[in-house]
């Protein structure tokens, strides 16, 4: 039996998954779920740190996982300062960012830390993150909003798009950085990237910015209405950000947060739904058009992935509006864990180096 090598950490909202793989096989993959109750006490998301990396032992010692034959362990990227894409070696500066939360609060911000403290921990180990949601490529054009105090921001699905655009031009024999390529991720938000020969320099800022409405999220509103909305006394600060981010997009329209049940709906006569799904699909479609301006309409393909890839309808949609831009294909759902045991084998293997964080 081959050593183990690389452990991967993906700690969500309401779940870790974590996954060990030998070279590029996993041989164990779990998905822990938290519910609301569980995690309530903890208060601030970095409360959750040792009862998330607890679990995780636990589980590794009854897969009866040898812990001391893992080299590298990988960790989801939370949000920290705008890096480049890449892998990330822990280090002091990244976690006291990340135990502070200084550039945002997320459940991804463990993701590092508990890698971190796993490693430490082990005798040959070595904890790195890859391509954190805050992979910041832009030109110098996406950066300007219309304001100079509200400069539009990269945030997006960095992990799953790198991946797939690397996957892709892998399987047609290509190098990713030779290609333009647009690739969506749709999920519980929805982020649209413009690939430009490796880098991504423009994306829709998704975490509860701008671009298409998705399942939770808002998206795009329209500017002086929201302002108004803000200072008409009905609403907090924080039931303003609900709308925008939680209880936006499909949530707002009609109460869930679940593309299948919202297609399911549509597709037994409820006009409304179908009117708010094939809405989503419009709008999509208008911001894969807009990054195909980025690119000069010199675009090699359009990759759609993510969960809601899986709904051939929705899909469609989409491929029915944008399909004389370029050839579309589909890569429905995310393989984060594979995507990050992958990158902690190229650095095993020496096929690049990790970059430091500072």
């Amino acid at each position: 039996m081959n050593a183990v090598q690389v452990l991967a950490i993906n700690p969500g909202s309401t779940s870790t998954k974590i996954a060990v793989f030998e070279g590029t096989s996993p041989i164990f993959i779990q998905t822990l779920t938290h519910s609301k109750e569980e995690l309530k006490p903890f208060g601030v998301i970095t409360g959750q740190f040792s009862f998330r990396k607890n679990l995780i032992l636990e589980q590794l010692e009854d897969a009866e996982i040898i812990l001391p034959s893992i080299k590298v362990v990988m960790g989801r990227g939370g949000l920290l300062k705008p890096v480049e894409s890449g892998v990330f070696a822990v280090n002091e500066q990244m976690i006291e960012d990340l135990k502070n939360c200084t550039y945002g609060e997320h459940a991804s911000n463990l993701g590092g830390l508990i890698a971190y403290d796993i490693a430490r921990s082990l005798p040959n180990a070595r904890a790195y993150i890859v391509n954190p949601v805050v992979v910041d490529e832009f030109n110098d054009f996406a950066r300007l909003s219309g304001h100079p105090e509200l400069p539009r921001r990269s945030i997006f699905h960095a992990l799953n798009q790198k991946a797939v655009a690397r996957d892709h031009a892998k399987h047609i024999l290509k190098k990713y950085e030779d290609l333009n390529l647009i690739v969506v991720h749709l999920g519980g938000g929805v982020t649209v990237g413009a690939h430009k020969k490796g880098k991504v320099v423009d994306v829709n800022q998704g975490l509860d910015g701008d671009g298409p409405y998705s399942p939770e999220r808002s998206g795009t509103l329209p500017v002086g209405d929201l302002v108004r909305l803000c200072y008409s006394g009905k609403y907090t600060m924080q039931e303003v950000l609900k709308m925008i981010k939680g209880e936006g997009g499909l949530v707002a329209y009609l109460g869930t947060n679940s593309a299948r049940e919202v297609e399911e709906r549509a597709a037994e006569g409820d006009k409304y739904a179908k009117l708010v799904y094939d809405g989503m699909a419009y709008q999509v479609s208008k911001e894969v058009g807009a990054m195909a301006a980025v690119l000069d309409f010199i675009v090699d393909g359009v990759l759609i992935t993510g969960g809601i890839a899986h709904g051939k309808y929705f899909v469609n949609r989409i491929i029915s509006q944008i399909h004389r831009l370029a050839p579309v294909h589909v890569y429905p759902g995310e393989d984060e864990m594979k995507a990050l045991a992958m990158n902690g084998l190229r650095i095993l293997k020496g096929e690049t180096e990790a970059k430091i964080y500072f």
